[in-house]
């Protein structure tokens, strides 16, 4: 008969019967009366508990998470909103500014139009500022909506 080798099963020559070798001292069955885990082996409810304590964890870090997200979409929703009533506050001044400027015709520097002119170019100026403005701060909001979305998705 040829005996076990050590690293896995052998074969017997003669009956063709297949033989386990014998399992090493350490991870021989202990004999436990109480019917606990015997040494360092945790149980299914310490694994239970530890999940619904990792759960608890998560929810708390989602929430703040999404809290913060949802303060910086506020802020930037107000900062939005300030930047285009600006915008639309000098733009009605701007159109003041044109009436005043046709009114007043008689200019002793430049003409009635040339002071018109440079009154709505500044004017104009201003405005593009503010309202390049406000659409910095609605992409910033979308992208940080969108953010989540597009880590679902696969998106990077």
């Amino acid at each position: 008969m040829t005996p076990a080798r050590e690293d896995g099963p052998a074969i017997l020559p003669d009956s063709g019967e297949l033989t386990l070798p014998d399992p090493p001292e350490d991870h021989a069955p202990q004999d436990n009366s109480s019917g606990a885990p015997s040494g360092g082996a945790r149980s299914i409810i310490d694994d239970v508990a530890d999940l619904v304590l990792d759960a608890r964890t998560y929810l708390d870090a989602e929430l703040s998470y999404q809290k913060t997200r949802a303060s910086f979409v506020g802020d930037r929703v107000k900062r939005t909103i300030g930047y285009v009533l600006i915008a639309a506050i000098l733009g009605l001044v701007a159109l003041i500014g044109l009436v005043m400027g046709l009114i007043i015709a008689l200019t002793p520097l430049i003409t009635a139009w040339g002071a018109t002119a440079v009154v709505i170019g500044i004017m104009t100026v201003i405005i593009f500022i503010l309202l390049r403005g406000a659409g910095s701060a609605w992409g910033e909001m979308m992208d940080a909506v969108n953010e989540g979305r597009s880590e679902e998705n696969g998106d990077s």
